[in-house]
């Protein structure tokens, strides 16, 4: 797969293409959220497909026992990436997003950024359309009917991609607050999905092929137990995203073939911590590239081990940076110093007094 370049022309340099939450939403409205995150899932299968021209490593965290701050780099050498993302589940009881975030594009030659924007709501495309992908690979084939475990703010995406990309009609639902799973049956009462509230967790998983995991508390919480998983499945876990935050049964994991993005950081983050290091695991990009094998029979239980990874919101910001042109919903950020003479900037800031001044008057 062809891998669009990123290009500056001169007149680029004066400045930054920059994405607000409002753009952002005029953006997916624009193509369509469907459509937008097979966009997305496309360019991340892209960009692992040459997964060794990446610089790889687990993000940075700042820890805080009300949550995290991560930074999540990378670069293929010519472009560099990189994402500023928190988790503090406690913010809703504030009316707080759990989950914010913005991100940065740039030139590596230069070192210019070319995009900076929202990643708020892009990651929530993102991580949903990167759980679709994965499951296109796993998941039994003709699934239909998805279990999600978790009706928050990443629910609603989540249900979209696996309907369009895998062509899941029936979702069964289960929240603790009974007002999450009724938003999301609100929300998706005209998408072509039909959702099913459940009182239980078991109930929610009874006749799923694919079951989605996607709590928000901040600590080890057993959501699925080792009983509750038949053969044949696929297991969608996104929930599990720091140390010590995990949502399945040890058992689970060592009855299912484990798929990860990059276990250096699933290790620390994800479901896979309750393993030792040296348990086998398969990365996502060698089963995309031929070289392992993702589902290879009926009963076989997949595990996709999610926790998101710099090379997926790298895609991601590609995608958007090709789609502006398009869409022109951006504005011009004034961001970057451009004085006349590269070496002049104090005489940069003297002259912008003087204008200044001369407006005023």
């Amino acid at each position: 797969m062809s891998v669009k370049p990123i290009n500056l022309l001169p007149s680029d340099l004066a400045y930054v293409p920059f994405v607000s939450v409002d753009n952002m939403m005029r953006n997916v409205r624009a193509v369509g959220v469907e459509t937008f995150m097979r966009g997305i899932a496309d360019y991340i299968e892209q960009d692992f497909l040459r997964w060794e021209s990446f610089d790889k490593k687990p993000r940075i965290p700042a820890h805080a026992p009300q949550g995290v701050i991560e930074l999540m780099p990378t670069s293929d050498g010519k472009t560099f990436g990189f994402k500023y993302v928190n988790g503090h589940p406690g913010n809703t009881r504030d009316g707080l997003q759990t989950v914010t975030g913005f991100g940065v594009l740039s030139n590596l030659m230069t070192g210019y950024p070319v995009l900076f924007t929202e990643m708020t709501i892009l990651t929530a495309l993102r991580t949903a359309a990167n759980s679709a992908l994965a499951a296109k690979y796993l998941a039994p084939k003709g699934s239909t009917t998805m279990a999600i475990i978790g009706n928050g703010a990443q629910s609603d995406f989540q249900c979209l991609a696996f309907k369009d990309m895998l062509g899941i009609t029936e979702i069964r639902a289960y929240d603790i607050d009974c007002g999450a799973s009724l938003r999301l049956a609100r929300n998706l009462a005209n998408s072509g999905v039909n959702v099913t509230i459940c009182k239980t967790p078991e109930d929610a998983i009874e006749g799923a092929q694919i079951i989605t995991t996607v709590t928000a508390d901040k600590k080890s919480a057993t959501i699925l137990t080792d009983n509750m998983v038949g053969t044949g499945v696929h297991i969608n876990a996104v929930g599990g995203d720091c140390p010590g935050k995990t949502e399945l049964h040890r058992d689970i994991l060592l009855r299912s073939d484990i798929f990860v993005e990059f276990p250096d950081q699933t290790h620390i983050e994800g479901e896979f911590q309750q393993l030792d290091r040296d348990h086998p695991v398969t990365e996502l990009w060698q089963v995309y590239a031929g070289k392992a094998e993702g589902r290879t029979s009926q009963d076989q239980i997949t595990l996709f081990d999610s926790v998101g990874f710099a090379i997926e919101d790298f895609a991601a910001l590609r995608y958007v940076r090709d789609l502006l042109p398009r869409t022109g919903h951006f504005e011009k950020l004034d961001l970057l110093a451009d004085p006349d003479d590269p070496r002049d900037l104090y005489g940069m800031v003297l002259r912008s007094a003087v204008n200044g001044d001369n407006q005023a008057a």
